[in-house]
């Protein structure tokens, strides 16, 4: 947990140099702290998806997260300079985990704070895709 506390505070520090939307075609520092970051949070985003949101609509597929399917959108600091309080906005698209087809789309917020502690503060369920796709 200490690991993902690092991760996030040095993904902050190379928040000027974003990783764009786009399909990167070569490695960077960047996509690699993001890349680590979003394996750290996939559990925590796979266990709310599974159990709040998903099984009110999807009774036969439990939702998987694919960390290249996860795009930061939105990263802050909540409290002042250099504090340990801070905040991850994405844009996920859940699939069914056997094929690997999209369920959905959803945009989460994370506060990421010292302890280490990891909590969901908002979720927005964008879209739901016809499963299976036909």
């Amino acid at each position: 947990m200490k690991k993902l506390f690092l991760v996030l505070i040095l993904f902050t520090s190379f928040q000027s140099a974003t990783v764009s939307s786009d399909d990167p075609t070569e490695d960077s520092n960047e996509l690699q702290l993001q890349d680590m970051l979003m394996l750290m949070l996939t559990p925590y985003i796979e266990k709310d998806l599974t159990d709040y949101y998903y099984p009110k609509i999807l009774t036969d597929v439990s939702p998987h997260v694919t960390p290249w399917k996860i795009e930061v959108v939105e990263t802050k600091r909540v409290n002042d300079f250099r504090g340990f309080q801070l905040q991850i906005t994405f844009e996920i698209e859940p699939t069914d985990g056997g094929q690997w087809i999209p369920i959905g789309k959803d945009r989460m917020t994370y506060e990421i704070s010292s302890g280490p502690e990891v909590r969901l503060i908002n979720h927005t369920h964008l879209k739901t895709y016809k499963y299976p796709p036909k």
